[in-house]
């Protein structure tokens, strides 16, 4: 039996950052919004998950728990047959969340003032834990590119290396907000020039499971082992399986010097106790939800054909940046000659939506809107008939 993901799911009054604290998080003061920002489903988690839940709180104890050999089973299967991926389970660190991680690891790598480089558009989580850390943010902006979105601006990338002398590098792939997925001779470039100025590179890579149609991923681990004293990703089930409140993400660390220095940050900050219904969850979502996946992606790429199609017939006005993963769409509204506080006034006044400013992806976004499409074809429905009122205007 199929997926039922056209099914409307209310989430008002559980606690939704999505839907339930617009007001506070987005500043955007209108009760009846569709919120197309913050990037979580609006689907039910896979039924196992939610099976293997119900049978871990039916037991009824709560007791400290850890990381079990079918935690990191799962795990590295997962990445061998998703990705042919080859992980060591020595390799795996394990904390709350993925932003938690990448903080303590700018802590733990470079030092107040130094210098961390992002690409923008960027995520903003990215920006908050560089600047509240006293660190310098430097931003290499991304290239538009009409082929595959965006494009790595990796000569300008070496003058930053050159005067800035950053330690460290964070990388997005697949990228948020644009969707690009890195090649492996982009990569290949990139970590040739961190080799070469000795910066390490912290990859998150969460959303490696969500790809369109005909697109691979390639992690920094998938490169030569050279590179692996300067390279950690993070990973986690939670985008894949919607599983964002059951926090538990995971560090991939070859070197163990490395490794043991992260484990020891963990251990100063008290961070060496899991939560049992995470953990249940993320071995329960690798082990048995792949057919899941695989009809939700095939639903996620039909939503964006649909919605991108509806632009392009409707909305000439809004401009599709291609991509090759995740179920975000970068939707470029420079052609209403807006400001971007004049843009997220039409957003919220007059097509009703509630999305992600691009100005909140720093100043590449500016002029640009990330909508999320993962929910039902119904919620995108709504939405195309907000966005065409603002060209009726």
């Amino acid at each position: 039996m199929k997926n039922n993901f056209d099914q409307v799911i209310n989430r008002h009054a559980t606690g939704s950052v999505k839907w339930d604290f617009i007001d506070r998080y987005q500043n955007m003061q209108t009760d009846n919004l569709l919120p197309m920002w913050v990037s979580d489903y609006d689907f039910a988690c896979p039924p196992n998950v939610l099976e293997a839940l119900h049978r871990r709180v039916e037991h009824g104890v709560f007791g400290y728990s850890e990381r079990d050999e079918n935690y990191y089973t799962a795990l590295t299967n997962w990445f061998e047959r998703r990705h042919q991926l080859l992980i060591h389970p020595e390799w795996v660190c394990s904390i709350e969340g993925v932003v938690p991680g990448l903080s303590l690891l700018v802590q733990m790598l470079s030092q107040v003032g130094d210098s961390v480089v992002v690409q923008g558009p960027y995520y903003g989580s990215f920006a908050k834990i560089i600047t509240l850390n006293q660190r310098n943010l430097v931003e290499n902006p991304l290239q538009e590119d009409p082929d595959v979105g965006y494009v790595m601006d990796l000569e300008q990338l070496e003058e930053l290396f050159s005067k800035y002398r950053p330690p460290l590098f964070i990388l997005c792939n697949p990228h948020n907000p644009t969707g690009r997925c890195w090649s492996k001779d982009e990569l290949t470039k990139l970590l040739t020039l961190c080799e070469k100025y000795d910066v390490t590179v912290l990859s998150d890579e969460i959303w490696a499971d969500l790809l369109l149609p005909g697109s691979t991923f390639t992690s920094v681990l998938h490169l030569e082992s050279r590179w692996h004293s300067r390279v950690i990703a993070a990973t986690s089930a939670s985008k894949t399986f919607g599983l964002s409140s059951l926090r538990i993400s995971n560090f991939l660390i070859p070197d163990a010097g490395l490794k043991a220095r992260f484990i020891e940050r963990l251990n100063a900050h008290g961070l060496d106790v899991f939560n049992a219904l995470s953990m249940e969850a993320a071995t329960a979502a690798y082990n048995g939800s792949e057919k899941w996946l695989d009809e939700l992606l095939d639903y996620l790429a039909a939503n964006r054909d649909w919605f991108v199609s509806q632009i392009q017939n409707y909305l000439p006005w809004l401009r599709v940046i291609p991509a090759q993963g995740t179920y975000l769409i970068w939707i470029d509204c420079r052609a209403l000659g807006l400001n971007d506080n004049e843009l997220k006034s039409v957003m919220t006044e007059i097509a009703g939506i509630a999305p992600s400013m691009g100005s909140g992806f720093g100043p590449a976004g500016s002029g640009f809107i990330r909508l999320n499409l993962g929910c039902p074809r119904s919620y995108l429905e709504q939405a195309i008939k907000g966005l065409q009122r603002i060209g009726a205007q």
